[in-house]
């Protein structure tokens, strides 16, 4: 009886390792073809207000689930520590996002998404860098396929788009920003991804609300004025904010529903999905060098997440284990890493 319960829960956290990732690819490739679809086929070319929006209904949500309906207890930060710390990582967080709609506003979605797997890489590279940090030579040797497929892929695009391609490359940079910056400035703050959009949604929202209006204003009023019906657009935009909140919401439990090599896998395999998904609505032009490229890259990030999953598991002191924090991604998971994306 009891071995009969233990293969049902053994079978039920399968299931629901399963379910987590399936809704968390859903919503991530759905917020992608939202934005693009936005970006193309309404012709809202306007990034800054589409991420601010997206922040207003991420903070939204945020305040829902947390103070309304519950569901995620409020870790408490002092109102201090807000601005030295929730702060700067709101630009950071702020100019992330920006830089990913930014992109998608020139260049497929199919290019942007392996661009954005160059992270790992910009993230080692940053850490090394800075603060000098030492990395085993396996992770080094993890980057060549990284680079190297995205160097193909980059040549090979037959949409190529140099400002598309310098947003998301600097969207990169702002992510591994954001990764390494999360240690020493949110340190004893072990935030989820929903208290993360709940105290960085609104500062983000701020910070990109007079820059929007200031660059962008009299082209929305334009927008507003060309339409026919605004019913349809403006269900599209709000609702691809929404969706955004629910992909924050969901990288929460996809976290907590798998294992780490698990986690990295899937988020590869979402790529793919994404750029799948992409080509059949969009029918954006693909080479066969591209493609193998992407599918170079990929296999590169899954190499990455496997090498430091495995020296992840070794203990202290082993020789050659890379000093650096063991468990980054898990202080502080925000949105647009592998956990990524969009906002």
């Amino acid at each position: 009886m009891r071995e009969m319960e233990e293969n049902l829960l053994c079978q039920w956290s399968v299931v629901r390792s399963i379910l987590a990732i399936l809704q968390w690819w859903g919503f991530n490739v759905t917020v992608i073809i939202m934005n693009k679809w936005i970006f193309q086929k309404l012709d809202f070319k306007f990034p800054l207000s589409v991420s601010c929006i997206h922040f207003i209904c991420s903070a939204i949500g945020a305040y829902l689930v947390i103070k309304v309906l519950k569901l995620k207890p409020l870790i408490v930060v002092n109102p201090e520590d807000r601005w030295k710390r929730i702060f700067p990582m709101s630009f950071v967080f702020c100019v992330n996002i920006v830089l990913g709609n930014v992109s998608l506003r020139f260049i497929p979605v199919s290019f942007m998404q392996t661009i954005k797997s160059f992270t790992p890489a910009t993230t080692v590279i940053l850490q090394w860098l800075i603060w000098r940090k030492y990395f085993d030579w396996r992770i080094w040797a993890s980057l060549v396929p990284i680079v190297g497929g995205i160097l193909l892929t980059s040549i090979t695009e037959l949409s190529f788009n140099m400002f598309g391609f310098c947003a998301a490359l600097f969207g990169c940079l702002a992510t591994s920003t954001k990764t390494i910056l999360a240690e020493s400035l949110l340190h004893g703050y072990k935030f989820d991804s929903i208290n993360t959009v709940f105290y960085m949604a609104p500062f983000a929202t701020m910070i990109l609300a007079v820059p929007a209006l200031l660059i962008e204003g009299s082209g929305v009023l334009e927008w507003f004025h060309s339409q026919q019906s605004l019913m349809s657009p403006l269900i599209i935009i709000f609702g691809s904010g929404v969706m955004a909140f629910c992909l924050n919401f969901s990288i929460f439990y996809v976290i907590h529903s798998t294992t780490a090599v698990t986690f990295n896998v899937a988020g590869n395999l979402k790529v793919a999905v994404a750029v799948t998904c992409s080509w059949l609505i969009f029918r954006n032009p693909i080479s066969a060098l591209n493609a193998i490229g992407c599918g170079i890259t990929l296999a590169g990030c899954t190499f990455y997440g496997f090498v430091r999953h495995m020296l992840s598991q070794q203990p202290p002191g082993t020789p050659r284990t890379p000093r650096t924090p063991r468990n980054l991604k898990e202080l502080i998971p925000l949105v647009n890493e592998k956990l990524d994306d969009k906002v």
